[in-house]
């Protein structure tokens, strides 16, 4: 009768530890996914997506720095390829506009309310950003 209760105790003990683990688990997990959630609705503003590797990506970066843009134009640079909460961010800004999966890619420009598309078009935000702030200190 003894070493049944010790069984039945042990057996409590374990289900207890198993129910705290699972609880606070899912409070982690929950907690991880409620910051990324925070940061990426957090990035306003002008977001240039880019990826490493990609040659068009190289183009616009060229330009940027060829042109310092940067230090005439408020910008938040986001890479996608290695990093899925800034690619999550892009697939939002995409869906904003319309574009399914098919439809994007980098060099990605999101300038607060629309989307700009490739190489050509995201060189052409920024010059004529550049161009009204020279007109208009």
């Amino acid at each position: 009768m003894i070493q049944g209760k010790k069984k039945l105790f042990f057996i409590g003990i374990a289900v207890f530890f198993l129910a705290l683990f699972s609880l606070s688990y899912r409070e982690i997990a929950s907690t991880i996914a409620s910051y990324f959630e925070e940061s990426n609705q957090n990035i306003s503003g002008i977001i240039l997506f880019y990826g490493d590797g990609c040659n068009q990506c190289a183009t616009v970066d060229d330009f940027v720095k060829k042109n310092n843009v940067e230090e005439k134009v408020l910008f938040t640079r986001l890479e996608v390829f290695d990093d899925s909460a800034n690619a999550n961010v892009l697939a939002d800004r995409a869906q904003i506009c319309g574009l399914s999966v098919q439809d994007y890619g980098v060099p990605f420009l999101w300038d607060g309310q629309n989307c700009i598309i490739g190489y050509v078009d995201v060189i052409k935000f920024f010059q004529e950003k550049i161009a009204k702030k020279t007109k208009n200190p």
